[in-house]
């Protein structure tokens, strides 16, 4: 059994061109953290496991959620996303769904890179990276509008299955959702591993 995927997840690597669906809740997380995370480093696809700090986050995640009533938990295909929620459905029994929607952006000549090197080096394209502006795009990576787009998707896909759901993805991923519902994301190094945040979805908001 693949670690950090018990109960065995399934895995999903379509979703459905439109989805119709009131106002949803759902609960999304951030991963536990890497120790390419906690030395400030650029991740993106790459696919480091949770360090012992990441492991301890991912419990008290599983503490929290195993309070909120969540029938259902999706996550990214990436190691690190996929190791926290199989400690969340080891905790509350309900197996994880793989949705490669989820996966962090691709973030090119960035990944590996420190988070203060490029400030220094690149400082107008991290502030826009910071910013969230609607035309970022990484160097040789992914755009933010892509990502925006997928995660609209893979969300849509999640709020019309059963409920409340908890998403665990990525940084990048919480952003997404968060522009695309019309709200200002926050930096990522002010998005908390390991903790489930409360949000209202609506699809097809195109």
């Amino acid at each position: 059994m693949p670690a950090g995927c018990s109960p065995a997840p399934t895995c999903l690597s379509r979703v459905p061109d439109a989805l119709h669906t009131s106002p949803v809740p759902l609960f999304i997380a951030r991963h536990g953290e890497t120790v390419d995370n906690a030395d400030g480093l650029i991740v993106g696809r790459r696919d480091p496991p949770l360090s012992e700090a990441g492991r301890e986050q991912a419990a008290r995640l599983a503490e929290q959620v195993a309070t909120l009533g969540v029938v259902a938990i999706w996550c990214s295909p990436l190691l690190r996303a996929r190791q926290t929620a199989g400690v969340v459905a080891d905790a509350i029994g309900v197996g994880p769904t793989i949705l490669d929607d989820l996966i962090e952006s691709a973030r090119g000549s960035w990944e590996g890179q420190s988070v203060a090197h490029l400030a220094r080096t690149e400082p107008a394209l991290h502030a826009a990276f910071e910013a969230g502006e609607k035309d970022f795009a990484f160097p040789g990576g992914e755009s933010l509008l892509d990502q925006v787009q997928r995660t609209r998707k893979a969300l849509d896909l999640v709020t019309s299955g059963p409920g409340p759901a908890l998403v665990v993805a990525h940084a990048g991923t919480i952003r997404a959702a968060l522009i695309a519902l019309g709200r200002a994301p926050p930096p990522e190094h002010e998005i908390p591993h390991g903790e489930a945040i409360p949000l209202t979805w609506v699809a097809d908001l195109r």
